[in-house]
């Protein structure tokens, strides 16, 4: 449990240096929200407060601020049109990518330190780790909406609002 510990505590310092200049308007809480929606895609703001462990009010205020600064966006769930989700921007994702690229660097220096075979063990031992916490590995996460598709959706759900509320009125 320690050497467990003493790791996370050596994983954060690596997470908070690979945020780079973004520290210094992303938190690590808000980072975290931006690898949960960029890793499993579109959320209620109640899964996504599930998924990072805090209250739906506190993962609302989150994504108030991530909105701002529009590193997310919220629309209508299709399938349940009073359903809120949340998703990941470009300029989110951006931020996780360019993250993730900056840790890789100085996980790779840490591990550059030990012989070969403690490395791949290490390797294991992170993987299964990280399958018991859940993680979705880099990999397999849904790449990001390109804007285009958004903005024609976008437009599309609002030309048919449109016409439902001139259908509506004429009634």
């Amino acid at each position: 449990m320690d050497a467990v510990l003493t790791s996370s505590r050596t994983l954060i310092a690596v997470a908070t240096r690979s945020l780079g200049e973004t520290a210094e308007h992303t938190t690590l809480a808000q980072y975290r929200a931006l690898v949960v929606l960029a890793s499993q895609g579109p959320q209620r703001m109640v899964d996504l407060a599930a998924a990072l462990g805090v209250a739906p009010s506190t993962a609302g205020r989150m994504s108030d601020r991530l909105v701002r600064k529009q590193l997310v966006r919220r629309h209508r769930a299709r399938a349940d049109r009073r359903s809120v989700l949340v998703s990941i921007t470009a300029a989110g994702r951006r931020i996780v990518d360019e993250a993730t690229a900056r840790r890789r660097v100085l996980v790779a220096g840490i591990l550059g330190k030990l012989p070969a075979e403690e490395q791949q063990a290490i390797a294991a031992a992170f993987a299964s780790f990280a399958g018991a916490a859940g993680e979705t590995p880099d990999h397999l996460w849904p790449p990001v909406e390109p804007p285009d598709r958004r903005r024609a959706q976008a437009g599309h759900l609002h030309a048919a609002a449109t016409t439902a509320e001139i259908s509506a009125e004429g009634r």
